[in-house]
């Protein structure tokens, strides 16, 4: 009769540098994915240039209007008439003061922005500010 070496038991062992490897893969997919997607969920405008812009100072309370190329106006990314800015702003503001920001396309009329800082003015805003992007 012939006997057949003993095999030594071999304990199964869980390799974790790989899975760390898989894991920090997908952490910086994720990242670069979430950094080129996010901004494009944004209006598209062409911000006109400026020599010298100041930068833009977080308020506590911020409301972005945008002018597309073709005249269209946003309250907060939201599409408004321009009959019914004075009410979005006074219903978004309410008693505290807050901080108007224009930001338009750079090829959009200029009658729309006269529009718009009377649309201003009727809902009792003082002031605004215009986003423009550094001229090289």
């Amino acid at each position: 009769m012939r006997a057949f070496p003993q095999r030594k038991e071999r304990r199964a062992r869980i390799e974790i540098i790989p899975m760390i490897d898989v894991m920090m893969f997908l952490l910086v997919f994720f990242v670069l994915i979430s950094t080129n997607v996010l901004p494009a969920l944004g209006l598209n405008v062409a911000l006109p240039g400026s020599a010298k812009p100041d930068p833009v100072k977080d308020e506590p309370l911020r409301i972005t209007l945008t002018i597309d190329r073709t005249g269209a106006v946003y309250v907060d990314g939201k599409p408004a008439p321009m009959a019914q800015i004075a009410d979005r702003l006074k219903a978004a503001a309410g008693p505290k003061p807050a901080k108007v920001i224009i930001a338009g396309d750079g090829s959009s009329n200029l009658q729309t922005l006269v529009e718009l800082l009377d649309q201003l003015k009727a809902a009792g805003m003082p002031a605004a500010s215009i986003i423009t992007k550094r001229q090289p």
